[in-house]
């Protein structure tokens, strides 16, 4: 899991509320036994205009001008500001899949999900809860300048706005250690591959029998 210090990106509206994980990645895409290729169907239905199946090429694929993330502007976003309640819904951790592969690092809004809210930390990407009123705010800033910027300072719990005002958020600390230093639950696991390891050789000595397969 890649480590999040200091981002800084450009910030995409998404201006729903109680955005569910089907909309995120819809069900089809869930046949998938990979943990990868989510993000080109990242809110499928939304994107384009035609009926999405796995395995199918983006290229040959409608677009839907109308919504957010095909917008010029927004191209190659990498903070998401969204509204109440994001990510209910099911628990698929697909859908923190699909937005990291996308290329979102962070993600803000007033309330999510609690299964959702503790996938996205697992999969290295951080969810910011701001009062409703900074996070309104923010969207008028967004929408009223091209190419609106945050900078996200995990170390330092606050979001930069670009004239340097700063938004506090709170992050529980052991959700904050693990981005910093990129572990996943195998990353903290295998931070201790030297007693597992000895471990397994002190049980092998008194148990041989463990190592004798089963024909």
């Amino acid at each position: 899991m890649d480590k999040f210090t200091l981002h800084t990106g450009l910030v995409a509206p998404m201006d729903r509320a109680n955005v569910d994980t089907d909309a995120i990645i819809p069900k089809q895409f869930l046949k998938s036994i990979k943990r990868s290729g989510f993000g080109p169907n990242l809110f499928d239905e939304w994107r384009y205009l035609d009926q999405g199946e796995p395995g199918q090429d983006p290229a040959t694929r409608k677009a839907n001008p109308d919504f957010v993330l095909n917008q010029p502007r927004y191209a190659g976003a990498s903070i998401l500001l969204a509204r109440d309640n994001f990510g209910c819904g099911s628990s698929r951790e697909h859908a923190p899949w699909a937005l990291e592969q996308y290329g979102f690092r962070a993600l803000i809004a007033p309330s999510f999900a609690d299964i959702f809210f503790n996938n996205c930390f697992k999969n290295g990407v951080l969810p910011i809860v701001l009062p409703e009123s900074q996070v309104s705010t923010l969207f008028d800033e967004v929408k009223a300048f091209p190419g609106y910027q945050l900078a996200i300072d995990l170390p330092r719990q606050v979001v930069v706005k670009p004239d340097g005002s700063e938004l506090p958020f709170e992050v529980a600390a052991f959700r904050k250690f693990c981005l910093v230093n990129g572990f996943d639950d195998i990353g903290l696991t295998l931070r201790h591959a030297d007693k597992i390891k000895a471990f397994e050789a002190e049980r092998l000595a008194r148990m041989p029998w463990l190592n004798q397969r089963v024909l």
